[in-house]
């Protein structure tokens, strides 16, 4: 038995137009009539792109709108893992096909807004404006009804003192005003070569006959349409979305430092020593080396030093471990660092204040030998009356 061969695929090589290519990759493009999605070149060729970031580009671009493209929601779709799929967003967000912000819903709620564009690079740069031709007249009735087109026929024939009207010159567009005008009177144009599931053209001669118009608030005209094309203004650059998490490239705070005891007694030491020791027995996951152990000895003084129980401190380092403990020596150390419990207060610190009671002493009046409150010696109020009313 011979190697089988695609007769399709043999068949339509023969049909391709031109000579093939002698080497190289050779094209058989058949045109789709369902389930398609237009790529770009400037994202299937893009150089600075990974290949599995153009792949999730074009996985995405071809979902429906209102898809969860979201990591695990990816990773559930598609046979790639979650890190693969985050690396390949991220790249895309970077290139500016993928935009994610957080939003926060009226019911408080705060999710994630995710956009896809087809083609970034076409944002920044300035739209051309829409021929003449094509401009929408305000006054032309919509095209979902069925109304018959209204052509305005040519005026009669001018005299000759009359400069001749140029045909192809634009008129510019006048506001409506709502003038009292005779009926128009519809008179049907047959048409030069009229096609075989085309209308009727009714065409409304309305008579050249000059009316006063009334009283009426005068409106801004609109400017004219000009066949010249209008630069549209280029559109600022769109920001980049805020990034509530820091990437992983930014700079990361330093670390606290170990406590330290203010007196670092042999006693001290020794316990927390043996305390530190004596966590394998609890936590299998915590064993320390001997440099672990004397290098935070210190920081497990600090807490004996603040009157903290053996028991509280062994709690307070094995519960709630993460599994697994991949470095055992840091993760004692940020606990004995975050959750160092204050010095315990005094108990004159705990009593409650009390009011004072002021009490002015008693003083021996020189005068009269009578006694009063004062806080100086002097003369009682008495012999201070008497003493005054012969000065005055």
């Amino acid at each position: 038995m011979d190697t089988p061969q695609n007769t399709a695929l043999m068949r339509a090589l023969v049909e391709v137009p031109g000579p093939l290519p002698t080497s190289g990759v050779v094209h058989i493009t058949l045109p789709h009539t369902e389930r398609f999605t237009v790529v770009g070149n400037h994202l299937a060729q893009n150089a600075a792109l990974s290949t599995v970031a153009v792949g999730f580009a074009v996985r995405i671009q071809s979902l429906p709108q209102g898809t969860e493209v979201g990591i695990k929601a990816l990773a559930a779709r598609f046979p790639e893992g979650e890190k693969l799929i985050a690396a390949a967003l991220r790249e895309l967000e970077a290139h500016g096909y993928l935009h994610r912000t957080r939003v926060r819903l009226p019911n408080g709620r705060m999710v994630t807004r995710t956009v896809f564009c087809n083609h970034p690079e076409a944002l920044l740069r300035p739209r051309p404006a829409m021929p003449p031709h094509q401009v929408p007249d305000p006054r032309a009735a919509p095209a979902s009804t069925q109304a018959p087109a209204l052509v305005t026929a040519p005026m009669p024939t001018p005299a000759r003192d009359t400069p001749p009207i140029a045909a192809p010159a634009p008129i510019p567009a006048r506001t409506p005003v709502q003038v009292p005008a005779p009926v128009p009177v519809p008179v049907h144009a047959p048409a030069p070569v009229p096609a075989p599931a085309q209308a009727p053209i009714t065409v409304t001669v309305t008579p050249h006959v000059p009316v006063p118009a009334p009283e009426a608030p005068e409106t801004p005209a609109p400017p004219p349409v000009t066949d010249r094309p209008v630069p549209a203004e280029p559109l600022p650059p769109t920001p980049p979305a805020p990034h509530l998490v820091p990437p992983p490239t930014a700079p990361k705070a330093p670390p606290r430092p170990l406590p330290q005891p203010r007196e670092l007694t042999p006693g001290l030491r020794q316990a927390a020593v043996a305390l530190l020791s004596d966590l394998r027995r609890h936590a299998p996951e915590l064993v320390l080396s001997e440099a672990d152990i004397e290098r935070l000895a210190p920081a497990t003084a600090t807490w004996l030093e603040r009157d903290a129980h053996p028991d509280t401190i062994r709690r307070a380092l094995t519960t709630d471990l993460p599994q697994p403990v991949k470095y055992p020596a840091k993760f004692v150390r940020h606990r004995l660092t975050v959750l160092l419990p204050p010095p315990l207060p005094g108990t004159e610190e705990l009593a409650p204040a009390r009011s004072r009671t002021v009490v002015i002493p008693l003083q021996t009046c020189e005068g009269c030998e009578r006694a009063f409150r004062s806080r100086t010696p002097s003369l009682c109020r008495d012999c201070r009356t008497a003493c005054e009313q012969p000065a005055a």
